[in-house]
C-alpha cells in the first residue's frame, strides 16, 4: 500500500477524532453555562451559600461562581478530606484519589488566578477550583472510547457513532464539571481497557490500579486482565502455563492493591492502635468501607428497596434497562454460542444473526466484522455485526455484574454517574440506533432531555445525587 493510500486510510479516524474533540469541548461549555446559570435559582439546600458566601463587595466573581456551582452532594465530603485528611468515620466511604487530585490541581489553578492579579482563593473555594481538570478528562475520555471502540467493533462508523453517543451522558455535570471521581475513573478505566485490548497487561494493571484509588468498584476491573490472560486462551483451546497464570494473578493483585491498602490503613487506625476497637474490627473480613456504607448510607442487599426510593429507581430505569437488555442479548447470541463451540464444537443457528444487510431497519449498514477469532472451529462466521464481536465478552459480563450490584445492593440512581465508565452502555446505544432505530431515537431523545434536566436539578441541589 502506498503512503498516500495509508494516509487516505487514516483520514476517517483523524477526522472523527477532530470532530469528537470539538463536539466534546462544546458540550462541556454548554454544560458549564447551563449549570452556572441554574445555580442562581433558589437552592433546595442552602449549605453551598453558607460555606461559600458571595463576595462582600457584591461584584461578580467567575472563580466564586465556578466553585459554588460544583459544591453539591459528595463535594461536601471530598473538600474536607482534601484539606484535613480523614478525620471522621463516615469519610472513609470516599476513596483518596479525588481529594488528592483536586487539592493539587486547585492549588495550581489558584496560582494561575493569582498570577493574573486575583487574590488567593479562600479555603474551600481554592480546592473546588481543582474540579477544572474534569473538562479536560471528559474530552480525553471520549477520544479514548473511540480508540477502544475501534478495537472491539472493528468499524470506524460504529466507533464514531458510539463515541458521539457518549457526548450525551446521563450525568453530565459529574462527568464534565464537578470534582467527582467519575471523570478520573472513567478515563483510567477506558485507558486500562484499551491496554487490555492491545495485550499490554502491565500498563493495563497500572491504569486499573490508578482507577481503584478513585472508586471501590475499581477492583472489578481486574476481571479484564484475568479474562484476557486466562479465559480467552482457554476459549481458544490454548494451554495455560503456570507462569502465565501466576503473572495474571499478580497483575490482578496490583489492580486491587489500593483498595486493600485503604482498608489496611483504616484497620491500623480504628482497630490496631485504638483503645476501643470499632465494631467492624472483629468481622471475618474487616472492612471499614462496607461498614460505613451500611451504617451511614444504608448500603446492603435490597436495603434500598423501599417505597420512598421509587423515584430514584425511576431515574435509573433507562440506563439500567439498556444495560440489562444489551448484555442479556449479547450473552445469549454471542457468548453462549462461543462457549458451546469451544467446548462442544456445536454452533446453534442463533449465533448467525443480525447481519448488517438484514437488520430490522431494512437498511444496509457498513459495520460488518469478519476476522479470525470471529469464526467457529468449522470456519463459519459466528456473527456479522460488530455489536456481537467476541472481544466484547468481558465488557458485557462486567456491565451485567455492575448493573446487578447497583440495582440490588447500592443507591441505584448512581448508575446515572457510573454508567459512563462502562463502554457497553454506548455500544448498546449504537446497537439500538443501527438495529432498532425507533427505540434508538427514544434513547437519544431521553439522553438530551434528561441531560439538561439533570444539570438544573444538580444546580438547585435536588435529587438524584
Amino acid at each position: 500500500m502506498s503512503s498516500a493510500a495509508k494516509q487516505r486510510g487514516l483520514a476517517p479516524e483523524s477526522n472523527h477524532k477532530r470532530v469528537l474533540a470539538v463536539a466534546s469541548a462544546t458540550a462541556t461549555v454548554a454544560t458549564l453555562i447551563l449549570t452556572v446559570a441554574a445555580a442562581q435559582l433558589p437552592l433546595f439546600d442552602s449549605s453551598p451559600s453558607i460555606v461559600l458566601p458571595p463576595p462582600e463587595d457584591g461584584r461578580f466573581s467567575l472563580r466564586h461562581a465556578l466553585a459554588s456551582a460544583v459544591l453539591r452532594w459528595d463535594a461536601f465530603h471530598f473538600v474536607p478530606i482534601a484539606k484535613e485528611g480523614y478525620t471522621y468515620e463516615n469519610q472513609w466511604a470516599f476513596f483518596p484519589g479525588t481529594p488528592f487530585v483536586i487539592r493539587i490541581v486547585g492549588k495550581l489553578v489558584d496560582a494561575a488566578f493569582s498570577f493574573l492579579g486575583a487574590h488567593p482563593a479562600p479555603g474551600w473555594e481554592g480546592i473546588l477550583l481543582g474540579s477544572m481538570i474534569s473538562p479536560v478528562l471528559s474530552v480525553l475520555s471520549v477520544l479514548r472510547l473511540y480508540d477502544l471502540s475501534l478495537v472491539h467493533l472493528n468499524s470506524c462508523n460504529a466507533a464514531f457513532l458510539a463515541a458521539l453517543l457518549s457526548l450525551l451522558p446521563s450525568s453530565p455535570v459529574t462527568l464534565r464539571l464537578a470534582g467527582y471521581s467519575e471523570p478520573f475513573f472513567t478515563y483510567l478505566s477506558y485507558t486500562g481497557m484499551l491496554f487490555c485490548a492491545r495485550r499490554q497487561w502491565l500498563f493495563a494493571a497500572c491504569s486499573f490500579m490508578a482507577a481503584c484509588t478513585f472508586r471501590s468498584n475499581g477492583i472489578f476491573l481486574a476481571g479484564f486482565i484475568l479474562w484476557g490472560m486466562l479465559v480467552e486462551p482457554i476459549l481458544n483451546r490454548q494451554k495455560i502455563s503456570i507462569w502465565r497464570a501466576l503473572h495474571a494473578f499478580l497483575l490482578s493483585a496490583l489492580t486491587i492493591s489500593p483498595f486493600v491498602y485503604f482498608q489496611y490503613s483504616a484497620f491500623q487506625i480504628f482497630c490496631a492502635d485504638a483503645d476501643e476497637p470499632a465494631p467492624w474490627c472483629s468481622a471475618f473480613l474487616p472492612s471499614i468501607y462496607t461498614y460505613v456504607q451500611s451504617k451511614y448510607w444504608n448500603g446492603g442487599f435490597m436495603r434500598y428497596w423501599t417505597v420512598a426510593q421509587i423515584p430514584n429507581f425511576v431515574f435509573a430505569a433507562p440506563p439500567l434497562t439498556l444495560l440489562f437488555g444489551f448484555t442479556s442479548y449479547y450473552l445469549r447470541a454471542a457468548l453462549l454460542p462461543r462457549l458451546l463451540d469451544s467446548f462442544l464444537g456445536y454452533v446453534p443457528r442463533t449465533a448467525r444473526i443480525s447481519s448488517p444487510e438484514n437488520n430490522q431497519s431494512g437498511r444496509k449498514v457498513d459495520l460488518q466484522v469478519d476476522d479470525a477469532q470471529n469464526r467457529s472451529r468449522s470456519g463459519a462466521p459466528l456473527t456479522l455485526t460488530p455489536f456481537l464481536n467476541p472481544s466484547i465478552a468481558p465488557h458485557a459480563i462486567h456491565a451485567l455484574l455492575m448493573s446487578l450490584l447497583l440495582l440490588f445492593a447500592s443507591h441505584t440512581q448512581i448508575v446515572l454517574r457510573q454508567a459512563a465508565s462502562m463502554p457497553v452502555l454506548y455500544w448498546a446505544a449504537a446497537w439500538l440506533l443501527v438495529e432498532h432505530p425507533a427505540v434508538g431515537r427514544w434513547w437519544v431523545g431521553w439522553s438530551v432531555v434528561w441531560g439538561a434536566v439533570s444539570c438544573v436539578l444538580w444546580a438547585a441541589f435536588l435529587p438524584p445525587a
